[in-house]
């Protein structure tokens, strides 16, 4: 009874009974790796309870507090709960930080100085930080403030090049960054363990270097993080797997008490650093959306593996495959056209609880050297641990899928997907 009436509720709200059927019989030879996704949650999930209890967090942590912010006592507990989770000295997490790119830029200003250099080891960086690097001019970029940038390729089978690596280092190097997602490449997303032997390879030239990792989308995914293997500093974004769909705003680095000191004077004031900057009313969100992470993050890695599958299975190229282990939450599809880009992001938009009845569309955004076009009914503006696909409108026409809060919700999203791209006649079930 029960299945004929959920069968039936998927049919008034879309999913045709042919595209459900081939969305069961995928899902049906998912069993093993959607185990292996929920005894990696359960991991994460006892260490955020036991980075919580470590910090004697108490229901005085969620007390509104305004002005200067002088001794938030929820701020400054957040902040050692994640310096816990992630094994550092300090952390800084704050509502201030207001995305993952000024949260990465901030990582980068307060650590380097006019004559240094900036080296990523992984390749091109995600392309809003082009801007901040000064890759494209841009007003208050590093290269404004004589800060140099190089990068090192990857190898073309994903792996990082050592001796490249070894040739690049310099009298200049100061900071040596890793882009631990794809961002809008269709290159592998690189695991802990290989972000570990890097930064190995990396300490051994030159022990005084800092290792930056950019950990947007990874967080929770593995049982290891990369503070866990030698970053100097890991960055990311409240409104992506951290923040677990109930952060309203805010990004976190931690790391070295020397480094997070350096980024606490920069976000604020030489003299000031982290005495001020109040929590203003959101700490219970941080505190609760950061205990929700790992089984939020579960359900999102099972829509990826779901849609990897799909996907591979109708002949599209997908990155990660339906059968790798996975590193972050983001799936890759590649349609060779743009018009299925825009037909995915047109399917995960109607499958939202919010704004379903609206129409994506590409446009120029800030940041990109493209038109992007963007798919997100979610509850907080960008939050893309929410249900959300987005990708710019240039070869090789790949859209990339992240996110949902409840694993019902990513499976609702990948079918609408695939109800859009059947119903435009590029796929054929």
């Amino acid at each position: 009874m029960l299945k004929e009436l959920t069968d039936r509720m998927y049919e008034s709200m879309g999913v045709s009974a042919k595209v459900l059927a081939f969305g069961k019989k995928t899902e049906a030879g998912l069993a093993d790796r959607f185990q292996e996704i929920d005894r990696v949650a359960e991991y994460n999930q006892l260490k955020v309870i036991k980075g919580m209890q470590d910090a004697r967090v108490s229901a005085e942590c969620f007390n509104y507090v305004s002005g200067y912010g002088y001794n938030d006592f929820g701020r400054d507990t957040l902040e050692e709960v994640y310096a816990n989770i992630f094994h550092t000295e300090a952390a800084l997490v704050r509502p201030q930080i207001t995305c993952g790119t000024h949260a990465l830029a901030l990582a980068l200003s307060a650590n380097l100085r006019p004559g240094d250099e900036l080296l990523s080891i992984s390749g091109k960086p995600y392309d809003t930080l082009e801007e901040v690097i000064g890759i494209r001019p841009s007003r208050g970029s590093l290269a404004e403030y004589g800060i140099t940038y190089r990068q090192v390729e990857l190898t073309p089978e994903g792996e990082f090049d050592l001796e490249a690596i070894r040739e690049a280092v310099g009298k200049q190097t100061k900071v040596v960054a890793i882009q631990r997602s794809k961002g809008y490449l269709t290159r592998p997303t690189l695991s802990v363990e290989k972000i570990g032997k890097a930064i190995a390879f990396v300490k051994a030239l030159r022990p005084d270097l800092i290792c930056m990792v950019d950990n947007c989308y990874g967080e929770f995914v593995e049982v290891l993080e990369p503070s866990d293997v030698g970053a100097d500093m890991v960055v990311g974004s409240l409104i992506k797997n951290p923040g677990g769909g109930l952060a309203p705003i805010g990004g976190y680095i931690a790391g070295t008490r020397e480094c997070i000191e350096n980024c606490a004077v920069r976000l604020t004031s030489p003299g000031l650093g982290k005495e001020v900057g109040a929590s203003l009313g959101v700490m219970k969100d941080f505190f609760q959306g950061l205990f929700l992470a790992p089984t939020v993050v579960s359900g999102a890695l099972k829509g990826a593996v779901f849609a990897a599958n799909i996907y591979e299975a109708l002949g599209f190229a997908v990155i990660p495959n339906g059968t790798e282990s996975r590193h972050d939450i983001i799936q890759a599809v590649e349609f060779g056209d743009p018009k299925g880009v825009i037909a995915f992001c047109e399917g995960i938009q109607a499958a939202a609880p919010v704004d379903s009845y609206v129409t994506p569309e590409p446009w120029a955004m800030p940041g990109y050297d493209s038109d992007v076009i963007m798919a997100a009914g979610a509850f907080v503006q960008g939050s893309s641990i929410e249900l959300s696909a987005d990708g710019p409108i240039k070869p090789p026409y790949a859209v990339y899928f992240q996110g949902g809060l409840t694993w019902d919700h990513a499976r609702f999203g990948i079918l609408k997907s695939l109800q859009k791209l059947a119903d435009a006649g590029m796929v054929t079930l």
